[in-house]
């Protein structure tokens, strides 16, 4: 099997522009501008300029190339927006330092894994068969871009995800599904030093729930349920009247989500007078390891085969756009993108020695599932 070439002044020359041009979920205009820096790299790397898809003002982009069925595509799935705000350049700038650590914010997830797509799917003898999504939204829960992913990825022969890697460059072969709820609770204010008898206290009903919560997670099934931000009242001699906490749910099957799901919308309130309103839901499907079983066996006899160092497999608590794939029953092999580590923290890096084999490995992995069309990964 012969290797393809990489040129990493190529990919570290994109990175570094795509890094520098801020891009956090929440600003639709940051959004914007890295969109117009998205389309112009892919299309001089591609030779064909993306479709540009806005959905509630947030900015997506695709590529479909060439003209094979559905049936026979496979999609890339990428993302171009960050965690970082704007401003954190000035900080923590992009810089490869001598030991050959590349960091900047977003570098790791997962701009790096958007560069190794281009250059990849450039190598290729033909691209007929690619699609080539990249959305704004990915690092806020894909509000405006689930279904443009899932519409995307249903019927295709396979989805793969350019997320970062886990450790030591392990592929993601399952990921935890995920809910998210906020929890508003409504009581009575009073004024706390003259008749406080006559309020409803929702902070105090708050903390009964706080305390009620967690006892839905299994320990046995590997599900979690944590109440995460949380606040009451509006001034310290007032018995809050409103009160809100939010609740992230992780867990391995969409059974589990589901127990979850309706026992949190059973909650019922325990002070008299008070009452609870539920706002939320499950988010992602999971990942789970028959959707990537053999994606990921067919990855790793082809690094065997190509001399490319040996792959690993992990399952992770976290969600990505992946789960939406899976769980549209398109098989799905995440983590493809960058070696390296600290996502989403100031220690945020990328192994620049890494980058031409994993792009090696991407370019492999796409040439032999265009090559075979059938149905064998179903």
């Amino acid at each position: 099997m012969t290797k393809p070439t990489v040129v990493l002044d190529d990919l570290l020359d994109d990175l570094r522009q795509l890094v520098e041009c801020e891009s956090p979920s929440a600003d639709q205009a940051a959004v914007a501008r890295s969109a117009d820096l998205v389309a112009r790299l892919g299309a001089a790397r591609l030779g064909v300029e993306p479709e540009r898809i806005v959905v509630d003002g947030c900015s997506h982009l695709r590529w479909i190339l060439g003209s094979r069925p559905q049936a026979e595509r496979v999609v890339l799935v990428c993302h171009h927006d960050t965690v970082w705000p704007l401003g954190t350049l000035e900080t923590h700038p992009y810089g490869v330092d001598d030991s050959g650590v590349l960091r900047g914010p977003g570098c790791f997830d997962m701009l790096a894994g958007l560069v190794m797509a281009w250059s990849a799917v450039a190598t290729l003898p033909s691209a007929d068969g690619i699609t080539l999504l990249v959305t704004g939204d990915e690092e806020i829960g894909s509000p405006s871009s689930r279904v443009l992913i899932e519409d995307t990825a249903r019927g295709a022969r396979a989805a793969l995800v350019l997320e970062a890697s886990a450790d030591g460059g392990a592929l993601k072969t399952a990921r935890k599904g995920t809910s998210m709820y906020d929890v508003v609770i409504t009581g009575r204010a009073a004024h706390a030093g003259l008749e406080p008898e006559k309020g409803i206290n929702a902070g105090l009903e708050l903390a009964h729930q706080l305390c009620a919560v967690p006892a839905l997670a299994s320990v046995a099934d590997g599900t979690t349920v944590t109440p995460t931000v949380a606040s009451a009242g509006t001034t310290a001699n007032t018995v809050p009247a409103t009160a809100h906490f939010s609740i992230d749910v992780r867990a391995w099957s969409l059974a589990e989500l589901e127990r979850v799901d309706a026992a949190i919308r059973s909650l019922t309130p325990v002070l008299p007078g008070a009452t609870i309103a539920i706002l939320g839901g499950i988010n992602r499907p999971p990942l789970e390891e028959s959707s990537s079983k053999a994606l990921f066996e067919r990855a790793a006899g082809l690094a065997d085969a190509l001399g490319l160092p040996p792959l690993t497999a992990a399952a992770v608590g976290g969600a990505s756009d992946g789960n939406f794939t899976a769980g549209v029953g398109t098989p799905t092999l995440d983590g493809l993108g960058a070696v390296g580590g600290g996502a989403h923290a100031v220690g945020e890096h990328v192994l620049v020695d890494r980058l031409p084999d994993r792009t090696m490995l991407l370019h492999a992995l796409l040439a032999d599932l265009l090559a075979d069309p059938s149905e064998g990964d179903r």
